[in-house]
This record gives C-alpha cells, sequence and structure tokens, in this order.
C-alpha cells in the first residue's frame, strides 16, 4: 500500500499493515484448526475477520508479531462471549485509534485503514443464518431441551454470525 502522504513519517517506503495481516493469519488459523465452517466461505470470512478485527483492537502495545498474542486467549474468549457488547467495543477502540491517528501530524496507519474496512464490510454484508430467537440454548445445561428450528433463518450482520465462530474456534485452538 503506498501512503497518503510521504511528509517524513515513511520515508516515501511501503506502510506495510504488520499488525493487521498478523491479527488475520492468527484468526485464519484459527478458524482453520476448529473447522468450524468451510474455508472460502462467507462464514468463514465473517469469522475470520470478526476475529482478526478483535485480534488487533486488543492489541495496544504492537505484541501480535510476538509470543505473547497467544496469551491474551483469555481476554479474546471474554470479548467474543455471549452478551458482550462486542459492536460497541470495537466501535470505542476504532474511534480511540482514529482519534490517535489525527495527532501523528501526517502519519497513515495502513493496520487502521484495514481494520475500518473489515468492520465496514461486517456491518454491511448480512448473511442467512439459523434464526435462534431469543433462546440461549448453547448454555443450557440440559444440551437436549434445545429446541432451535434450524430450518428458520434470517438475515443477519455478518460480525453476528462471525462473533460466535470466533468465539467457538477460540475454545478449539
Amino acid at each position: 500500500m503506498q501512503p497518503e502522504s510521504t511528509n517524513g513519517t515513511s520515508g516515501g517506503g511501503l506502510a506495510i499493515p504488520i499488525a493487521w495481516l498478523c491479527a488475520e493469519y492468527i484468526a485464519d488459523e484459527m478458524l482453520r484448526t476448529g473447522a468450524l465452517v468451510e474455508t472460502g466461505s462467507l462464514e468463514f470470512r465473517a469469522g475470520r475477520q470478526t476475529l482478526a478485527l478483535t485480534i488487533y483492537l486488543c492489541d495496544s502495545a504492537d505484541e501480535l508479531a510476538g509470543v505473547r498474542a497467544v496469551a491474551r486467549i483469555d481476554e479474546w474468549l471474554s470479548l467474543t462471549s455471549y452478551g458482550h457488547p462486542w459492536q460497541e467495543w470495537v466501535q470505542e477502540r476504532l474511534a480511540a485509534r482514529e482519534e490517535h491517528e489525527r495527532h501523528l501530524d501526517g502519519g497513515w496507519d495502513p493496520d487502521l485503514a484495514l481494520a475500518r474496512d473489515a468492520w465496514s464490510w461486517l456491518r454491511m454484508t448480512e448473511l442467512l443464518a439459523a434464526d435462534l430467537g431469543d433462546s440461549e440454548p448453547w448454555y443450557s445445561p440440559d444440551p437436549t431441551a434445545a429446541s432451535v428450528d434450524e430450518a428458520a433463518q434470517i438475515w443477519t450482520p455478518a460480525w453476528e454470525l462471525g462473533l460466535p465462530l470466533s468465539h467457538l474456534a477460540i475454545h478449539l485452538f
């Protein structure tokens, strides 16, 4: 990616989104290992983008390139768990990073640009998924008591499908 500005922050060279690429690689590996959905499907992309966005936005100290990233698994599990206000958390973190970017005197963050694109895709893309309604069958102490009609389907934003996929992939990793 070429930087929008070359006034001293990048030296005129290529701006490489290393943090985003690391987050996406980790997310991809976790989803492939879990084998929850077919790779190449929109569901897989929704899970990968959701998990990559979670991983990237958790990384405030540029640790993704190191081995300490795996130590953050408990935090990723918490953020992707049912009932966590993930959408609001993402919006707050993106806003904070955008504010930080404004103070960089012409600096341009290619990682943030890709994170914004991922968030836009996750919000704007809708996928047809089973309608789970307001029930929480996956948390029921008696899994046989769950009565979800998988034939009943609804259109849902990609992040709403990607979130439980991400959470399960982290558990299976």
